[in-house]
């Protein structure tokens, strides 16, 4: 029993001898931690870690901006292109069909002239009626190809054209200057700006030659009969 109450006392001031010891080390030890943190802060004042290489970032930072630029870029020509094709899509779109109708309106204008306007009046009422018609499916069958787009244009009289117009024959004429449309065999269409199909014309060989500056005023169609030249085929 007093053996016992020995160890405990000697137990006890050995643990209140190593509380001072212990205070000691840990006082140190933040000393010492306080001390490094104040030495790495004079090395880097500006906070930073000193392991992150600054040239390296703002090596990376301007290829994610030269990306972001070229995919910017390209998104905005994509857009534009896309909107190109579609505004071609609807105003193009119907060419094939419509280069399809184009024989309907021939055969309408043939049914026409094949009747001169003097033998008219010379008609049973019944055959007028007829002809005036054919003259109305005409005209509507062009106001159908106007409302989208599809214009026919007549190059009588106009400087010839190679991009509206196909020479099928030369006319010799010495009053007529060189190079103009005396016949159209067939009108031409066009298909917003571009030639639906070039009109078949007979041109004029060994009148006066024009001049060039009223070879661009003959050549330009007038209101409501075609549209400038550089047409392209659609």
């Amino acid at each position: 029993m007093t053996d016992d109450k020995a160890g405990a006392a000697t137990a006890e001031q050995a643990t209140s001898a190593s509380a001072p010891d212990t205070a000691a080390a840990t006082a140190a030890y933040a000393a010492t931690a306080a001390n490094a943190e104040a030495a790495a802060g004079s090395q880097n004042p500006a906070g930073q870690d000193p392991a992150v290489d600054v040239a390296a970032l703002a090596k990376e930072a301007a290829e994610h901006k030269d990306r972001l630029l070229r995919t910017l870029a390209e998104m905005e020509n994509l857009r534009r292109r896309t909107e190109r094709e579609v505004a071609d899509a609807r105003a193009y779109g119907i060419s094939g069909f419509a280069r399809d109708m184009l024989a309907v309106a021939d055969n309408l204008r043939r049914a026409l002239e094949a009747v001169s306007a003097e033998n008219r009046d010379a008609l049973p009422a019944p055959v007028k009626s007829f002809l005036e018609g054919v003259e109305l499916t005409e005209r509507e069958l062009l106001k159908g190809f106007e409302r989208n787009g599809v214009k026919r244009f007549d190059p009588q009289g106009q400087k010839f054209d190679p991009n509206v117009h196909q020479a099928m024959f030369e006319i010799p004429d010495q009053t007529t200057p060189n190079g103009t449309v005396v016949q159209v065999v067939q009108a031409g269409y066009m298909i917003g700006e571009r030639v639906l199909r070039p009109a078949l014309v007979g041109v004029s060989k060994g009148g006066p030659k024009v001049a060039p500056g009223a070879a661009g005023e003959a050549a330009a169609p007038a209101a409501g009969e075609g549209l400038p030249p550089g047409g392209t085929t659609a």
